[in-house]
């Protein structure tokens, strides 16, 4: 009995400590699964190619999602104002005859004014962002009926078609590969400086060498397959250039580390002089622009507004956040890890489809596989801490 306490306890350490390697192995085990089960089908070039095109509105929704939950709230309207900010693309673009990057523009601005919104309703009024989300849904799907008529919008202009419908040319996709390998290398070399600097303890060279070529390997087979189907897809590429931005924020900037210490404790933080306030509005307004991004791309790759886009859009966001590790009490997660849950949500999707698991069943594993996520980091966070 003491020896199975002492592998228990271990178990729980390793998942605490290696929570990403733990995620990618068992996305490693779900596409085997997969893979096996269509007779190597799922892991073909122009799966993959559709996997990752379908995971990319998720994925774009759960950079913003993943913010807003360390910070210690959450956002239920994400999929109404998806769904309302990708009709207004259409509604401009092909009721009003306006220009398409115009267009884009001004849904752009208006995500972002959304959000504030939402934001505002939370911290100077004090109303629970669950129930502000709440509200958002029903509203924005009200306004999206209203504005549409509940009819589809269509046809789009075929520039706003290709946002979702065009491939990187596979010249680009190496370089942008090759761009990517020196980043990490150069990013690798500057914390290891930095850390040298400030007296803190320095990784291992072999650590980071693993690290880097971990990435660089995983660059070049991404664009190996990818231009083995059509290119990179373009919402791939922009949900790849999203990773890098929010990536920054939350490692390198003062803002980054006051979302962290926000959602950690408020309290202790408002004392230490960070702006709360502030800090909730600007993580609101930056789900609202996901919303916009996210919203474009879902009417460019149906090259219609629809009145239905969106519906279960936050619970897949929200979703991919727990299974990429970030914690639901705050204070804890990756916007890395997010897009991994939202590859293993997107991975379970299109690997039952291919099987034509029934819809219900579909709805079973994914609800299942979000309370075993959720299970392992309350199980995990105590060796944590």
């Amino acid at each position: 009995m003491t020896n199975m306490k002492i592998s228990s306890s271990e178990l729980r350490l390793l998942f605490a400590r290696h929570k990403l390697l733990a995620m990618l192995l068992a996305l490693a085990l779900i596409w085997l699964f997969f893979w096996h089960q269509t007779n190597g089908g799922f892991l073909r070039p122009n799966s993959i190619s559709n996997l990752l095109l379908q995971m990319s509105v998720t994925g774009m929704l759960a950079c913003g999602m993943v913010l807003i939950i360390i910070a210690g709230e959450i956002d239920l309207s994400v999929g109404s104002l998806l769904g309302l900010l990708g009709g207004l693309v259409a509604i401009l673009t092909v009721n009003l005859g306006w220009n398409t990057w115009l267009s884009v523009a001004v849904v752009l601005a208006a995500g972002a004014a959304l959000g504030l919104i939402n934001g505002a309703l939370t911290t100077r009024l004090r109303v629970p962002s669950f129930i502000v989300g709440l509200g958002g849904m029903l509203a924005y799907r009200g306004l999206l009926q209203l504005s549409t008529d509940s009819v589809t919008i269509a046809p789009v202009p075929d520039d706003l078609g290709a946002i979702a419908q065009a491939f990187v040319p596979p010249g680009l996709s190496w370089g942008i590969a090759v761009l990517i390998i020196v980043l990490t290398c150069c990013l690798t070399l500057a914390r290891r400086r930095r850390h040298h600097r400030l007296g803190l303890k320095v990784p291992p060279r072999w650590m980071d060498a693993l690290k880097v070529g971990a990435i660089g390997a995983t660059a070049i087979g991404f664009v190996m397959v990818l231009n083995q189907a059509y290119g990179v897809p373009l919402p791939v590429l922009i949900l790849l250039a999203l990773l890098g931005v929010f990536s920054w924020i939350t490692n390198q900037t003062v803002f980054g580390r006051h979302i962290y210490a926000v959602g950690g404790n408020v309290e202790a933080s408002r004392l230490s002089g960070v702006n709360v306030m502030r800090v909730k509005l600007l993580v609101f307004m930056l789900m609202g622009l996901m919303c916009a991004f996210a919203g474009i791309v879902t009417t460019a790759r149906a090259a219609a507004g629809s009145p239905s886009a969106g519906i279960g859009g936050e619970l897949d966001a929200i979703a991919a956040c727990f299974i990429g590790g970030t914690s639901m009490r705050g204070g804890s997660g990756t916007v890395y890890g997010a897009l991994i849950g939202a590859l293993v949500m997107a991975s379970l999707d299109n690997g039952m489809q291919q099987m034509n698991v029934d819809t219900s069943w579909q709805m079973i594993v994914k609800g299942a596989v979000l309370v075993l996520a959720v299970w392992i980091d309350v199980a995990t966070r105590s060796e944590r801490t």
